[in-house]
C-alpha cells in the first residue's frame, strides 16, 4: 500500500508538474506568437566575423522597432528638436545672436545626433557640437569641419524608425546618391527615392536638398562622387511655401520657409528652382509604412 500510494502520489505529482510546464510553455509560445504578429521581436544577433552590428548602440524602441516607420513620427521628431533649440526660423541674411551648438545642454544634444544616427564604429561618432571623438574642445573658428547636418537628418530618420533602410552617413551626399539608385532600381532595400524638384511636390516628411560649394550638381549628375551639401525635413507645406527643419543652419536646429510653385513644387517645369537664395536640386521621397501626418502638426 505504502508502495502503490506512494507510486500513486508520485504519477499525480508527475502530472500536475508536466501540466504546469506545459502550461506555460504554452504561454511562452503565445507570447511568441503575439509579438511576431505585432512586429515586435528583435532581430536575431548576427554570427561569425560580421557579428558587431552597427546599430547595437540604437535604443530597442528605434531598432527592432516597435512602431512602424511612419512620416508623423519623422515630422514630430524633427519639430520636437526644433523646439529644443528654441524655434529658430533662419532668414537669408540674418545671422543668429548666439552660437547654440555650443551652448550647455545642446552642444550634448548634437552629440546624441552623432552617437545615434551614424552606424556603430564611425569615428564621427564622439563628436560633439564643440568637442573631437577625444573630448577636445576645438575652436568655433573649425565649426565647418564638425558640420552636423546630415547627423541630423540621420538621427530623425533612425529614431522614426528606419532601420536599415537608410543610408546612414556624416556626408549627405551618400544618401542622396543612393536615393537616386533606389529610384532607378538599384537599391531595392531602401526607402528613400530621388525625384526632380519639377515634377514632384513634396510633401511632409520629405527631404528636400541643395548642393553647397563651388560645383554644381543637377539631378541628372546623380549618382556622383561625394560632394558638400545640406537637406532639410518638409514639416509643413502653404499656399506658396514650405517649411523645412534642418539641423546646423546657423549651429542651430532651424526652420526656414522656403517658396515653391503654385502646384508646390520646388522648380517650375523648365527646372527653374523658385528659391533665389539656395540651389535645391533633388527632393527625396521617403517611402514610409504610415503615411498620414495629422493636422494637430499645422502651424509653427
Amino acid at each position: 500500500m505504502i508502495n502503490r500510494s506512494g507510486t500513486r502520489e508520485g504519477r499525480h505529482s508527475a502530472a500536475r508538474g508536466s501540466g504546469w510546464v506545459g502550461a506555460l510553455l504554452r504561454g511562452f509560445l503565445g507570447l511568441i506568437l503575439g509579438l511576431v504578429l505585432a512586429g515586435c521581436v528583435p532581430e536575431a544577433a548576427p554570427t561569425g566575423a560580421g557579428a558587431q552590428r552597427d546599430d547595437v548602440h540604437i535604443p530597442p524602441f528605434a531598432r527592432w522597432p516597435y512602431q512602424r516607420f511612419s512620416r508623423e513620427a519623422a515630422v514630430q521628431i524633427a519639430r520636437r528638436e526644433w523646439r529644443a533649440f528654441g524655434s529658430a526660423v533662419v532668414y537669408l541674411n540674418q545671422a543668429l545672436p548666439y552660437d547654440a551648438e555650443r551652448t550647455d545642454g545642446l552642444w550634448q544634444r548634437v552629440g546624441e545626433y552623432w552617437w545615434l544616427g551614424l552606424p556603430m564604429g564611425a569615428p564621427e561618432q564622439g563628436w560633439t557640437g564643440m568637442h573631437d571623438q577625444n573630448g577636445i574642445l576645438f575652436p568655433a573658428s573649425e565649426d565647418g569641419n564638425f558640420a552636423w547636418s546630415a547627423a541630423f537628418i540621420d538621427y530623425v530618420m533612425r529614431m522614426a524608425g528606419a532601420g536599415h533602410r537608410f543610408v546612414y552617413s556624416p556626408i549627405h551626399s551618400d544618401y542622396i546618391n543612393a536615393a537616386k539608385e533606389h529610384a532607378t532600381g538599384q537599391r531595392p532595400d531602401l526607402v528613400i527615392a530621388a525625384k526632380r524638384p519639377e515634377s514632384y511636390t513634396p510633401q511632409q516628411g520629405d527631404l528636400i536638398c541643395m548642393w553647397r560649394g563651388r560645383r554644381p550638381i543637377r539631378y541628372d549628375d546623380l549618382p556622383t562622387d561625394r560632394f558638400p551639401g545640406h537637406c532639410d525635413i518638409v514639416v509643413d507645406i502653404h499656399p506658396g511655401s514650405l517649411d523645412g527643419i534642418g539641423g546646423n543652419v546657423d549651429n542651430t536646429v532651424a526652420m526656414r520657409h522656403i517658396p515653391v510653385t503654385a502646384d508646390g513644387r520646388l522648380a517650375q517645369p523648365d527646372g527653374t528652382v523658385i528659391d533665389p537664395d539656395h540651389p535645391w536640386f533633388v527632393v527625396i521621397c521617403v517611402e514610409y509604412d504610415i503615411n498620414g501626418v495629422s493636422v494637430s502638426l499645422a502651424g509653427s
